[in-house]
């Protein structure tokens, strides 16, 4: 096979994004748009990818390094474009790290949907030898370079818009900005370039013309799919491009067979903090109410039903589970675990380390953070389990919590089988309860207490008799 060396071009500033953040790392689906093309290398196992840099060059070049689909998988390198005098300028930046066995594939920063079977047939339409172009018919070409081709069809040239006159403006089929070209043709093609244009500018597509004259086979890959070369110049167009993403991954998980109450209020996004790509993988008769969101890698087994308005991120959701709305599951790298038939919120947070066995109930504002809770154990109302480990059928009672950190160190509790915790009560760890023990509503336990006792430490109640209020 050819070797293959992608080039994507990430110089542009991006002045209607109306931002201080460059435009290649604006986010789509919870990942820098520059993170989705360079996703490409991996996918065709390029031997290196080459990121033209230019408007805010240390933040791209930094953020391209730290990419999780960047590490060990293909050579990552960065060339600058100072100043930027057009397409085919930033391309000529990148000659000098081009090898002539290769091929070159043209990418853009800005267009992060391309999927990886279509640059697979552009490669392949070129065949290490022609000069092969993506395109696409559009109902609305404004703005795009048009392919020109002659009586029987072969491609002659691209006409940038601004440099196109009424009859070529009526050509609906138009270059997406992403090529194959064989690297030893590229490098003499961009060496002719001149700028005489309205523009004033050295355009890349200049070469399709100059492939003709010089006898090189010049062949067009046309798609359908116009969301595949969509590109991002304004908020608009960012948010648009997301909501037809997400409308994409909800109809594929429908095919599937799971229920979603509305496809159109529906997200599934990378998570950006962990690496972990967004994927959720659901058993049968899954449900999913509307405006929630999946982050990272989730699994919902048979039968669970997720409630609206729910943020779910890197966990694992057993059989028969029900998530209540407004519930927030965050597992980060840790991960969170949800047992079967177990029963979450509403409004209720599970955080890293949360592992919960089969029928636990998790209620209405309780936390629950690097803890284990055992089959049929209960946690209602108002309450924090933080660095604990929850026996069976405990019941943990309504504004309890685990007093875990002592300023320095985290510190562990652990509450047997059977226990039953009354209200407002702290257990200061580290600290045991017995199984089967009670602590009495209201106490403060900083010693671990029998299997079977009944635990109260509080002050004595006190009450006076006829007490007026001070009064002004």
């Amino acid at each position: 096979m050819t070797p293959i060396d992608i080039l994507i071009m990430a110089a542009g500033k991006g002045t209607r994004m109306k931002s201080r953040l460059p435009k290649v790392l604006q986010r789509l689906a919870g990942r820098p748009l520059l993170h989705h093309v360079l996703d490409q290398a991996v996918n065709l196992q390029a031997r290196s990818a080459i990121v033209i840099t230019g408007h805010g060059a240390i933040e791209v070049e930094a953020a391209c390094a730290g990419a999780a689909g960047a590490k060990g998988c293909f050579d990552l390198k960065f060339v600058r474009q100072e100043p930027q005098l057009g397409t085919g300028h930033a391309v000529l930046q990148a000659v000098p790290q081009l090898r002539d066995d290769g091929m070159a594939v043209v990418l853009s920063g800005d267009v992060p949907l391309t999927e990886a079977d279509t640059l697979r047939a552009l490669v392949a339409a070129s065949g290490g030898e022609q000069l092969a172009l993506l395109t696409v018919t559009l109902p609305d070409p404004s703005g795009y370079g048009r392919i020109l081709r002659n009586a029987v069809g072969a491609v002659q040239a691209i006409v940038e818009h601004k440099d196109a006159n009424d009859a070529q403006r009526a050509i609906a089929e138009i270059y997406s900005g992403i090529m194959a070209v064989p690297a030893r043709l590229l490098r003499g093609w961009l060496a002719r370039l001149t700028n005489d244009n309205a523009q004033g500018e050295y355009y890349l597509t200049d070469i399709v013309a100059m492939a003709v004259a010089d006898g090189v086979p010049v062949v067009a890959h046309r798609i359908t799919d116009a969301l595949q070369v969509a590109g991002v110049n304004s908020p608009l167009q960012l948010a648009e491009l997301e909501r037809a993403h997400q409308l994409r991954q909800a109809r594929s998980l429908m095919e599937q067979g799971v229920r979603l109450a509305d496809p159109g209020r529906f997200d599934l996004r990378d998570d950006a903090r962990t690496g972990a790509r967004g994927e959720l993988l659901c058993g049968q008769d899954v449900e999913i109410d509307v405006n929630c969101v999946f982050t990272g890698r989730v699994e919902l087994g048979e039968g669970v039903s997720i409630g609206a308005h729910c943020c779910i991120a890197n966990a694992r959701i057993a059989a028969g589970a029900v998530i209540h709305p407004y519930t927030h599951i965050d597992g980060e790298k840790m991960g969170a675990t949800v047992g079967e038939g177990a029963l979450i919120g509403p409004f209720a947070r599970l955080r890293p380390g949360a592992q919960l066995g089969r029928e636990v109930h998790i209620g209405n504002f309780v936390e629950v953070k690097n803890s284990t809770l055992a089959d049929g154990a209960k946690a209602n109302h108002l309450a924090y389990l933080g660095d604990a480990t929850v026996g069976e059928r405990v019941n943990y009672g309504a504004g309890s919590i685990t007093a875990n950190y002592d300023g320095a160190n985290k510190h562990r509790t652990v509450i047997e089988a059977d226990v039953h915790v009354g209200s407002n009560c702290v257990l200061v760890a580290p600290v045991t309860i017995g199984a089967g023990g009670t602590v009495g509503g209201g106490s403060t336990i900083t010693k671990s207490t029998a299997p079977g006792a009944l635990s109260v430490a509080r002050g004595k109640q006190v009450s006076i008799a006829n007490w007026a209020r001070p009064k002004k």
